[in-house]
């Protein structure tokens, strides 16, 4: 398979930044992140595009940047939480191993601080992010190669399941015992901790893993998008 070692999706607030970062450390890839390439790009903060510019260039420019840094970027990548809603990146992302971060809308809110001012949550925050996570979340389980939830437990846990879970599919794909690809070597036992079976479907989690800091965010926060 070319292409990253691991798409993470999500909605605002799920930690893709954050657990990306950690979950590249631990597989020794780099991390990117579309929004960061956006910027480079427009040369000025998202909320600035969007506030300058409008939300339909702040897309094209996203839209861009998804393409590139698939095609390129051989680490761990992050999708602002609108990037699955362009057709055209759908199909760019069949395939590849999108990792989706699963996050409720209680969960969504406390991360983001629904107080402050962001570009799509103009007007009643709370409502517009209800109507966000409800257009977008079957197009992130659509999309899921693995789905890991996020409420209720901290970053490095999150990235711990991650790793596992692309450790044994990979092996799986491969038929090896130790799985492998570009950026993405072997973790040592200590990093892979023991899958034990998820749910039909889903992706298999550390067995007996540890509940994590009680209600720990993840942070820094995301930007809705």
């Amino acid at each position: 398979m070319t292409g990253p070692v691991a798409i993470l999706i999500g909605p605002p607030g799920a930690g893709k930044s954050t657990v990306g970062r950690l979950l590249a450390a631990m597989l020794g890839a780099e991390f990117l992140d579309t929004d960061s390439v956006v910027e480079d790009m427009a040369g000025k903060p998202v909320s600035d595009i969007f506030i300058s510019d409008g939300e339909a260039a702040f897309r094209a420019l996203e839209r861009a940047a998804v393409a590139s840094t698939i095609a390129s970027h051989p680490g761990i990548l992050a999708l602002g939480g609108g990037a699955v809603m362009d057709s055209g990146t759908r199909q760019l992302l069949a395939g590849q191993r999108v990792v989706y971060l699963e996050t409720g809308f209680a969960a969504a809110a406390h991360r983001t601080g629904l107080d402050a001012p962001r570009p799509l949550l103009i007007g009643n925050p709370r409502a517009r992010m209800r109507e966000l996570l409800a257009e977008r979340l079957p197009v992130y389980e659509g999309l899921a190669w693995a789905m890991v939830t996020t409420d209720d437990r901290g970053p490095q846990e999150i990235a711990d399941e991650i790793a596992a879970t692309i450790t044994a599919r990979v092996a799986a794909e491969t038929g090896e015992g130790e799985g492998t690809s570009p950026g993405c070597p072997a973790l040592e036992p200590a990093e892979a901790p023991q899958l034990s079976a998820g749910p039909a479907g889903g992706p298999a989690g550390p067995a007996g893993g540890p509940a994590g800091p009680a209600g720990g965010p993840v942070s820094p926060p995301e930007r809705p998008q």
